[in-house]
């Protein structure tokens, strides 16, 4: 299953959305070291329920939401079969995974994210972790 796992929100003026969203809802917003311009948003604490994202620079004003999936080409492949296209080439991300952009039959930009740590192994650390603060 593909649950979603990471948004980003796209800002023509990223700096000006990092201080929005550090001011509104208190996020947690640091530069990513990486060669693109992209600020880590964490949302609130790994132990209770919810996802982290990103800012990035974009044009068009979008969130994107990223489902993690088992089988990269696999999905790749079901998301083509299925109406869809897929917009970028495979990508690995230093220390994540493998990651990918497509499209979904109604034009809605999405990402799909295989792991280098297997799915089942970051869920059973997740529920761990959230059955420890109860």
């Amino acid at each position: 299953m593909g649950r979603v796992v990471h948004f980003e929100i796209a800002a023509a003026t990223p700096s000006r959305a990092v201080t929005f969203y550090q001011n509104v809802f208190g996020w947690d917003i640091s530069t990513w070291e990486g060669p693109d311009d992209y600020w880590l948003a964490t949302t609130g604490p790994d132990k209770e329920p919810g996802i982290n994202g990103a800012i990035m620079a974009g044009e068009q004003a979008q969130v994107i939401l990223t489902m993690e999936v088992n089988d990269l080409d696999e999905i790749s492949k079901a998301v083509v079969t299925a109406g869809g296209k897929t917009l970028t080439d495979k990508q690995e991300i230093m220390n994540v995974g493998l990651f990918r952009y497509c499209e979904d039959s109604e034009g809605n930009k999405f990402g799909i994210m295989q792991g280098f740590t297997p799915m089942e192994e970051r869920q059973k650390k997740a529920m761990s972790a959230m059955e420890e603060t109860t």
